[in-house]
């Protein structure tokens, strides 16, 4: 093998890495949103995490994962969203597409699930307004703490 097949190979390798890395943060804020949403009227319907999984499916919004895993990371968030407070783990998982276009992404993959039942309830309203509010209003990077100077 040559010196130019193994770096190929090395830049191949770490381009779908990267990708990867991309589409799991992605997911998990696609995921997040749709949960919270799906959670806001006290109970997650079928429809609503099939309309999850189809439409980032179809939309190719993380094409380096598979409709079982969205599924599972689905149901995993909603698990996630059941036991705790949500608010840090959203801010979290919101953090790194804040003020980005993908945000966009992540307000309509929400109206979607919103929308699957076809009711909007007021609570879905609500969770719907708050994940515009958490991705224009948090900063792309967790805050460091400064430590004092001696």
């Amino acid at each position: 093998m040559s010196n130019q097949d193994t770096h190929s190979g090395a830049v191949a390798a770490a381009t779908a890495d990267r990708y990867g890395r991309r589409d799991e943060a992605v997911l998990q804020a696609l995921v997040t949103a749709g949960a919270f949403v799906a959670l806001a009227d006290g109970r997650v319907e079928s429809v609503e995490r099939h309309e999850l999984v189809r439409y980032i499916h179809q939309q190719e919004f993380v094409p380096t994962i598979a409709q079982h895993e969205i599924a599972k990371a689905f149901d995993d968030r909603v698990r996630q969203l059941e036991e705790r407070d949500g608010a840090e783990l959203i801010a979290k998982t919101f953090r790194p597409l804040a003020g980005l276009s993908l945000a966009s992404v992540v307000v309509r993959t929400a109206e979607r699930v919103a929308a699957a039942d076809r009711q909007i309830r007021s609570a879905e309203l609500l969770a719907l307004k708050l994940i515009r509010l958490f991705l224009q209003t948090l900063p792309n990077q967790e805050p460091r703490m400064r430590t004092p100077m001696l």
